[in-house]
């Protein structure tokens, strides 16, 4: 039987377009490995958020040139860095046969096909395609939880970000489809659903048929079974109340909420394309607090953007002490070409921009150690996900809040929901006794 690799780069949609096109290989007739030396056909589905992926992407088909020298495998390049290089990447890498963008992987099969006949020497395909990916019941890696993309493509274009001219104008996947999916996931066994999209509280903008986000996350927790709703990401300018009387109300739905801040700076978030200010980002952490007792907040963001000041950067830590953010995804600003942020004039050195990062990397920790603290002598419920990869005699599980928990219980717990008590509480983990 003839073997088949996808390795993935980048954020939780990239993983989810992996594993579907793991389902297509299966579908030809491969098997999945991971182990390139023995592929036929090995993929890369490749990201472009950050200026860094690309040599991270060289790298790799460095090493890809050898095995196919070898074996002849089928090399191909999929995902965001795809759609935004195109026909460039053959010539760089010959080696590469497919280049195909994140919209086009439902054509996997022809291309596969194309290549194996000889039909053409390297397929092509990052046009930009109207019609939704496929939706294959695929595996997402973990039997508890599955991810499901509710919408493809962005229409905000923040200057700093090329995601809206690699993924395409916004596209929600029709509501119905939405609820089946949960339904089959759950009846399978899936206690964790995961709701995938550039922008998921913008879900349904596209349509006119009334369907909104809040309406979707409704529809989700009708559906019968013991399992709980997470989605990322979602905009803070998009975020209406409705959305947020939804998830106080259902138990079903994660308390733990993504809000990315991206500058605590109304100066810098203008200049992003943010589509709010600091106040109105703040009244609207505040709400989420107020109405969703015990709610942790995560976010996202950037130091030295083009024409940050010190007091700029000093805006940006207030906020964080402020929210007391349960955990954060903190970068330097790092350019990346074909979006407006990268001609600005006022370019932030890059030992200032290490200078702040490390700053805010500090007060985060202490904010993060200071809601964890919050949890002592507390009875959490807790999704068991498996054995703790650090110590094999002691479980691992995730609260709704989205903190990870150590006890001990017997492997038979996996995938489901028990009680633990916590006795100590560090900066990023919760330990425990099952109740």
């Amino acid at each position: 039987m003839k073997k088949a690799t996808v390795i993935t780069y980048g954020c939780q949609m990239n993983v989810n377009e992996s594993a579907k096109m793991k389902k297509i290989f299966e579908n030809l007739g491969y098997e999945i490995t991971e182990n390139i030396r023995e592929s036929d056909a090995i993929f890369l589905n490749t990201c472009t958020v950050r200026e860094g992926a690309a040599t991270q992407i060289y790298g790799k088909l460095g090493e890809l040139m050898q095995i196919k020298a070898k074996r002849g495998s089928i090399i191909g390049v999929t995902g965001c860095f795809a759609q935004e290089q195109g026909k460039e990447l053959l010539k760089k890498f010959p080696v590469i046969d497919i280049v195909m963008g994140n919209q086009n992987i439902g054509r996997l099969p022809q291309a596969i096909e194309n290549i194996e006949n000889q039909t053409e020497k390297h397929v092509v395909f990052t046009d930009h395609e109207d019609d939704l990916p496929p939706r294959l019941d695929a595996d997402f890696g973990s039997d508890q939880t599955a991810s499901i993309a509710i919408s493809y493509g962005c229409n905000n274009f923040c200057t700093f970000c090329i995601v809206p001219y690699v993924r395409g104008r916004e596209r929600s996947v029709p509501l119905e489809e939405i609820v089946r999916d949960v339904e089959q996931y759950v009846k399978k066994g899936a206690k964790e659903i995961m709701l995938l999209g550039q922008n998921v509280n913008s879900y349904g903008h596209d349509f006119k048929n009334g369907d909104t986000f809040a309406r979707l996350l409704t529809e989700i927790c009708k559906v019968d079974g013991d399992f709980i709703v997470r989605f990322v990401s979602p905009h803070p300018r998009d975020f209406t109340d409705d959305v947020i009387d939804v998830i106080a109300k259902e138990e079903k739905i994660a308390k733990c909420l993504h809000l990315p801040l991206q500058s605590g700076s109304s100066q810098i978030l203008k200049r992003m394309n943010r589509g709010y200010t600091k106040e109105q980002y703040l009244a609207l952490a505040h709400k989420i607090q107020n109405s969703i007792p015990g709610v942790a907040l995560t976010t996202d963001i950037i130091v030295g953007f083009p024409g940050e000041t010190e007091q700029d950067f000093l805006d940006t830590l207030e906020v964080v002490r402020e929210i007391n953010y349960d955990n954060a995804f903190m970068f330097m600003y790092s350019i990346r070409q074909g979006t407006r942020a990268a001609s600005m004039q006022e370019q932030i050195p890059e030992d200032t921009k290490k200078e702040r990062l490390q700053k805010l990397m500090d007060v985060q920790a202490r904010c993060s150690y200071k809601e964890s603290q919050k949890y002592r002598g507390k009875t959490v419920r807790v999704l068991v996900e498996g054995e703790s990869k650090k110590n094999k005699e002691v479980l691992s599980g995730r609260t709704s809040t989205n903190k990870i928990v150590l006890f001990q219980a017997p492997i038979s717990l996996k995938g489901s929901f028990v009680n633990v008590e916590i006795y100590e509480c560090k900066t990023w983990t919760l330990y425990g006794k099952l109740v």
